[in-house]
């Protein structure tokens, strides 16, 4: 039976699971500042897929966005996103208006720990004196911190919150053991104490930086090899038959984590006067990749005899990752930009992204698969290998880009 009181505080694509693991055991506080949101909670469904309508509704949860009802619980998760600004710099002010919030409900004896991914020492640098002056009490005295990164996967049904391995920490190693002991109560693959905040910070922030380097990697070689006309994912096919080569795809790299926690890191760096060279390139090289595919659109229409004004092209896919709802950070809009500087005519669709959501945050308009049927276009670019594109008969066309490299490479005049 867990001692502790559980609120959690953000419940999105990583909040909401980690509060319906916990409310299999106990009621938890469940706060959202979006009233929208708890709202929709409340009717029983959640939008972003990451848990089944029956879970969340079996869940005891005392969904809200009163920040008087935190009070009732002593182990506070805050789970807010930390995304970059358009300096690619470290954006802190969800977790810091969070950490405000936490604070004005703060009780002697309580522990915070934090969720979401931050350079080291975030927590203990920039969270802990707003936790302090918002609740009048002493850190480390009255109230303790820790910090537990967030690993889940968006879309991802097999790699979910209790099946991941959990590393935990604590400001001292007897809060780090009940730190441990509360996540272990819901996590089945168990915890792993880490020595400190800082290392714990560190070790989540280098997990996405690797993929992150490795997925540049291929990206580059994706382009190297277009130049020698060799087909990448063939010579992907040929090199993993080696038992140690670590299989990555080249692709549009965004999301909330891959594409943006390395800038953390090189932020940090850099404050520090060390100017962090290799992964600043691998963030270069990914962060060009839409220009790129962009350009190889066009360069292909040019090749195969295509006015570029006014043609027509449809654009399947606009999430960041495949058969999830997840736009943030997505590299797709990128790519419409760029096609529709060079006066294309784009029509967008997407079988799992919200068409509100994207319309509201990117000002894009998606169609109806119906509406795609009916036309004839000059390009088609499968931008994300949603499992509908790989089922469905694409619309009429005359050209085939295939980003994802879900179709036979006979039918595509490019792919990565």
């Amino acid at each position: 039976m867990i001692k502790r009181k559980i609120s959690v505080i953000g419940l999105g694509y990583v909040g909401l699971p980690v509060a319906v693991a916990f409310g299999q055991k106990q009621q938890v506080v469940a706060f959202d500042i979006n009233r929208n949101r708890i709202k929709a909670l409340k009717a029983g469904h959640d939008y972003t897929l990451e848990v089944a309508d029956g879970e969340l509704q079996s869940a005891n949860l005392l969904l809200t966005d009163d920040i008087g009802e935190l009070k009732k619980a002593d182990f506070h998760i805050l789970a807010v996103p930390t995304p970059i600004d358009d300096a690619n710099k470290p954006d802190l002010s969800p977790l810091l208006s969070a950490s405000k919030t936490v604070g004005k409900a703060l009780k002697k004896g309580d522990i915070v720990v934090y969720e979401s991914t931050v350079y080291p020492g975030a927590t203990e640098e920039d969270c802990v004196p707003i936790l302090e002056k918002e609740s009048g009490l002493k850190c480390g005295i009255d109230f303790f911190v820790g910090y537990s990164p967030e690993r889940i996967n968006p879309g991802d049904k097999e790699h979910t919150f209790t099946k991941i391995l959990k590393v935990v920490s604590g400001q001292t190693p007897e809060i780090c053991d009940i730190v441990a002991e509360v996540y272990a109560s819901v996590v089945k693959a168990g915890v792993y104490k880490a020595s400190s905040i800082k290392v714990a910070e560190a070790s989540k922030v280098i997990e996405n930086s690797q993929r992150d380097l490795g997925i540049a990697f291929v990206n580059e070689l994706s382009k190297i090899f277009h130049l020698m006309g060799i087909d990448t994912q063939e010579v992907l096919d040929a090199a993993a038959t080696k038992w140690n080569f670590v299989r990555l795809n080249p692709g549009l790299v965004g999301g909330h984590c891959i594409g943006v926690d390395p800038y953390y890191l090189t932020y940090k760096a850099e404050r520090l006067g060390y100017h962090p060279e290799v992964l600043l390139a691998g963030r270069r090289i990914n962060d060009g990749m839409a220009k790129y595919v962009a350009e190889q659109v066009v360069k292909t229409m040019i090749h195969e005899g295509k006015l570029i004004k006014n043609a027509k092209v449809a654009l399947l896919g606009v999430t960041f990752k495949e058969n999830c709802p997840d736009i943030r950070n997505s590299k797709i809009f990128d790519v419409i930009q760029e096609l529709r500087e060079y006066n294309l005519n784009v029509d967008v669709h997407d079988p799992v992204a919200d068409v509100n959501e994207v319309e509201h945050e990117c000002g894009i308009k998606l169609i109806d698969w119906t509406e795609l049927e009916g036309k004839r276009y000059d390009v088609i670019v499968v931008a994300v290998g949603h499992d509908d594109y790989r089922n469905e008969r694409l619309p009429e066309h005359d050209i085939l880009i295939d980003v994802k490299s879900i179709y036979d490479k006979k039918k595509s005049k490019f792919r990565l």
